[in-house]
């Protein structure tokens, strides 16, 4: 025995024999991409996204992702006036919702991206955005674009944390 384990054709033929023994039993083997990161990515009602090209919601440890979510993003034919105070209500309603499901709070929100297709909005933006922050707001860029998906007025983006319950 100890002469066939000496060999490179023993040792070979040894090793040979355990590795379809760890693929069947699973050892070692995570169960999902997703799984071996700790990376969940999952859609707007909290369960697992498919392969789509957008993930809206990403949770990885205590942190939560939010992708860009415009006025259409979760109502693509909505019908509504083309406004900024409406666009924006439309997009903040969007991110509690993937921030809530994600396990996170308005306040655990700890940085927001907004595209403005017009600079001009910044004041109604603001406007709409304080009635979903009365404690503060996070950190925050705003910026001016050129055009945003969906003719939407406005897009958010955000980093939140997961709350702690307790």
């Amino acid at each position: 025995m100890l002469s066939l384990l000496t060999s490179r054709r023993g040792f070979a033929t040894k090793l040979a024999a355990l590795i379809p023994g760890l693929a069947v039993s699973g050892a070692g083997v995570p169960a999902s991409p997703q799984a071996a990161t700790g990376v969940k990515k999952l859609n707007y009602e909290g369960k697992p996204a498919g392969t789509g090209f957008i993930t809206p919601l990403v949770l990885h440890n205590d942190t939560i992702y939010i992708a860009g979510q415009g006025a259409h993003s979760h109502d693509p034919e909505g019908q509504f006036p083309m406004d900024i105070e409406t666009h924006t209500k439309k997009v903040m309603d969007n991110v509690k919702t993937l921030v809530e499901t994600g396990g996170g709070t308005m306040d655990s929100i700890l940085q927001l991206t907004v595209y403005l297709t017009k600079i001009d909005d910044y004041d109604g933006m603001n406007k709409v955005f304080k009635t979903y922050f009365p404690n503060g707001g996070p950190a925050r860029t705003t910026v001016a674009v050129a055009a945003l998906p969906g003719n939407s007025l406005v897009e958010i983006n955000c980093i939140a944390a997961v709350a702690r319950k307790g």
